[in-house]
């Protein structure tokens, strides 16, 4: 009995020895994690700022609109731009432009930041209805892509003000997967040149607005373009404007000359070549006012749409230009009134 006692009071001590050792163990494995955390956090607060955002994780990032601006010189209409981009929170957009080279847009050449160092390096010189026209937006596109955001390439001019809201027209352009590119066939004689055949066939031969809006894939069409391009560059260019044309009007029979340009032809035909007009809405989401017959300024008519004037823009005229876009977007496309 006394051998049993002796047994069992030794098997409890060693018990009580393993279980202080195991508590002792677990205690300094607790402290060491402590430790190196704290010693973490202190490092993390050490690091600089631009690492530290790195190291966060992303924000949802959204497909992009990007807008692509063909301007002369300045932005006229920079601070109609600069409230609409404002309004822009999510980082849905982008800008680029082109100029004329060697034109910088800073605090000094416009008065939006959001037009700030956004033109492109390597701008060319272009002439309204030449084939430097299209170079100009396939430079812009080329510069666009780099940015694999970016989903929708719209095209502008310096002229060009938004008429809905941003939010508005993110929604609208991408409710669809086709591009916006006002396209039909043109079957009037003189611009055509049938010695594109048999490189661009006549049957491919389109025309429409050069406000074109482009998903993507189309504007990678176009920047890898080597066949249509070349034959625009050597056969399709524009008549020679008579000497004081904006003075009076341009008389004589034309309609033999070929009067080919390039911008109301390119996108719609090269499109028309490789096989996707099924991928496109055949509508500019871009309005023009070409209806000038009742416009007896002289000055103010001639081979483009009309300018508007600072006196012409009221709130009556951009409701029946939204007015009128709307039923006008409501027809059939064959109808060649809009």
């Amino acid at each position: 009995m006394k051998k049993k006692l002796t047994t069992t009071t030794a098997h409890k001590s060693h018990y009580r020895w393993k279980r202080k050792v195991f508590v002792a163990v677990a205690f300094g494995l607790c402290f060491g994690s402590l430790a190196l955390m704290q010693n973490q956090y202190i490092s993390i607060l050490n690091l600089p700022a631009s690492t530290l955002a790195l190291a966060s994780p992303p924000p949802a990032q959204w497909p992009k609109l990007a807008f692509l601006f063909i301007a002369r010189n300045r932005m006229p209409l920079d601070m109609v731009w600069d409230a609409y981009f404002q309004a822009e929170k999510e980082n849905k957009l982008s800008i680029y432009v082109h100029s004329r080279p060697g034109f910088l847009f800073n605090k000094a050449t416009t008065r939006s930041t959001y037009f700030w160092n956004r033109q492109v390096n390597n701008s060319i010189q272009v002439e309204w209805g030449e084939s430097s026209m299209i170079q100009a937006e396939r430079i812009l596109l080329e510069h666009a892509l780099m940015d694999p955001l970016n989903e929708r390439f719209v095209f502008l001019s310096d002229s060009c003000i938004p008429l809905y809201n941003f939010s508005y027209t993110y929604k609208y352009i991408f409710s669809t997967p086709t591009s916006f590119v006002d396209s039909f066939a043109d079957t009037k004689e003189g611009r055509y040149n049938p010695k594109m055949d048999p490189v661009i066939p006549v049957d491919n031969w389109r025309k429409g607005s050069q406000w074109v809006i482009l998903t993507r894939k189309h504007a990678q069409v176009v920047v890898k373009d080597r066949t249509v391009f070349p034959m625009f560059q050597q056969h399709c260019r524009r008549k020679s404007l008579p000497e004081f044309w904006r003075e009076k009007p341009i008389i004589g029979d034309t309609s033999k000359q070929h009067n080919c340009i390039t911008d109301e032809h390119y996108v719609q035909t090269l499109l028309a070549q490789e096989g996707l007009e099924g991928e496109i809405t055949r509508r500019s989401l871009t309005h023009t006012s070409w209806d000038l017959k009742v416009n007896r300024e002289w000055e103010r008519r001639g081979w483009h749409p009309l300018t508007y004037k600072y006196s012409d823009a009221t709130p009556e005229l951009i409701q029946s230009i939204k007015v009128f876009s709307y039923h006008c977007f409501q027809r059939l496309r064959s109808s060649l009134d809009c």
